[in-house]
């Protein structure tokens, strides 16, 4: 234990001092930025690094009543805890701290609702814990009622909910088979009167062997056996995007869509080949970049959400949770090694914060 917590203090002087040589860099480089275009010079809450800041994490994961087990890494076992003292910075401009009595001010009489799979899972619980720490005083109900979890505040009027559908379009079993219609959306009354909508899918159709949740794909009357997977979930997203467009009031409702999650299961990706997951890693990727790959789902949510009558706002997670390759459970959860959910406190929260920066703007 020595030996590890050793390890993990001399990788965070080298970050600290990777750091602060690049800091003095781009301060040497100030002249030259200030040429650039205006477009580079415009905020961009998305693109940016994770810096340290001692006031972190904001909660305390294991005191928070609506943190899944498997996402409670401290109460798990891990005793490394540099991974909750890092902040995201922006490019060119500034998160507002979250406050959850203006949160709940703010959007008063309203109903927030997630949509999609343990990932939109993932975010509703970060919500649910940051408003629990920062209203303590605030009187909650909390219900779950088969795939919906509801965490109201009656004071405020207000209901954040989390609904498990992690392909967004239909899946039903006919004659013992599971069909995914990737042209049926037959349960979207559930979203309908919600005022604030944060959809999410893609990490369900990546799944094969046992994780794989269907036998056979139907569009139309036709079924298939085999199709590509990026082409079945872009028929699907698109299903989604038209039934967006035609039953929800944009006057009324503001919807937004969750962007792709990073997964840190090679790591080659971030320059380190002899690394085979994210366990024990313990310190973000320094920087503005990822080195590795891209999803292709990236790609196909972008395209889909450019040509809706209403475009939802894409939350655009990837590089930002790229860069954490620190923050998965690991061997402290409940599914083996995971390195694809994150822990609790940790990097959802980012995403929260950046959502309620949105909803203060709108």
């Amino acid at each position: 234990m020595f030996k590890t917590t050793l390890r993990t203090a001399f990788a965070a002087i080298f970050f600290l001092l990777t750091l602060l040589i690049s800091q003095a860099h781009d301060n040497g480089e100030g002249t030259r930025r200030r040429s650039r275009s205006r477009q580079s010079n415009e905020c961009n809450l998305f693109k940016g690094s994770w810096i340290m800041d001692p006031s972190y994490p904001i909660y305390n994961g294991s005191e928070c009543p609506f943190v899944d087990s498997g996402l409670n890494c401290q109460k798990n076992g891990r005793d490394d805890t540099m991974y909750l003292k890092f902040r995201w910075q922006p490019h060119r401009c500034a998160l507002a701290s979250f406050s959850g009595k203006r949160f709940l001010r703010r959007n008063r009489g309203k109903k927030i609702m997630f949509v999609g799979d343990s990932l939109s899972s993932n975010q509703w619980q970060s919500l649910a814990c940051m408003l629990f720490h920062s209203v303590p005083s605030t009187k909650h109900t909390f219900t779950r009622e088969g795939p919906l979890s509801n965490l109201s505040f009656p004071e405020y009027g207000v209901s954040v909910m989390y609904l498990k559908n992690g392909f967004l379009v239909d899946l039903v079993v006919e004659k013992e088979s599971r069909v995914l219609k990737l042209d049926s959306i037959s349960r979207g009354g559930k979203w309908e009167g919600v005022d604030v909508l944060i959809f999410n899918s893609y990490h369900w159709w990546t799944h094969s062997g046992s994780l794989q949740t269907w036998d056979y794909y139907q569009v139309g009357e036709e079924i298939y056996k085999n199709m590509g997977r990026m082409e079945a979930y872009k028929i699907a997203l698109t299903t989604w995007a038209k039934w967006v467009d035609s039953n929800i009031n944009p006057n009324k409702t503001r919807v937004f869509f969750q962007g792709i999650s990073a997964i840190h299961d090679e790591g080659k990706d971030w320059n380190e080949p002899n690394v085979r997951s994210c366990e024990g890693q313990t310190l973000p990727i320094h920087g503005l970049h990822f080195p590795g790959k891209r999803y292709p789902g990236q790609h196909v949510v972008k395209g889909v959400l450019v040509k809706m009558k209403n475009p939802a706002y894409l939350l655009d997670i990837t590089l930002l949770t790229q860069l954490r390759k620190d923050g998965h459970p690991s061997i402290y959860g409940d599914e083996g090694r995971d390195c694809s959910h994150w822990c609790l406190a940790g990097v959802p929260d980012t995403w929260n914060q950046i959502l309620y920066n949105i909803l203060l703007k709108k």
